[in-house]
């Protein structure tokens, strides 16, 4: 299920009305519960929280990493492409490609304002 068909679905539920038809449901259906209510409502608050992150960030965002793409950032960033671009054809955050190259030692950690916005001290 796709998660804009489980926003519809938790928010028609929470509207008391069945998903597929929506025609109300029973007062006695336990979606109708004022517990259950309030758990379609913190669960539909999740869900569009969610949305709201995915919408707002690349999509290989908090994905894992696989070697040929560390590799790949390393000879971009060797090539002497700027990080916005590397970022930007990664689908990923500048910050999470300046953590990688850290993490890989490819760029030493410290202040942006020490040398340089981007690519502090280069360390290989």
């Amino acid at each position: 299920m796709e998660l804009h068909e489980a926003i519809a679905t938790i928010r028609t539920l929470a509207d008391g009305l069945h998903p597929t038809t929506r025609a109300p449901l029973d007062p006695n259906d336990a979606c109708r519960l004022p517990q259950a209510i309030k758990a379609l409502n913190r669960a539909l608050s999740a869900l569009l929280a969610l949305q709201d992150w995915e919408t707002r960030n690349p999509a290989n965002s908090g994905r894992a990493w696989s070697r040929a793409e560390d590799r790949q950032v390393c000879d971009e960033v060797g090539q002497g492409k700027d990080i916005n671009e590397i970022a930007k054809a990664h689908n990923r955050t500048v910050p999470a490609i300046a953590a990688r190259l850290v993490k890989l030692g490819k760029i030493a950690p410290g202040k942006p304002d020490q040398s340089g916005p981007l690519f502090p001290e280069r360390v290989a």
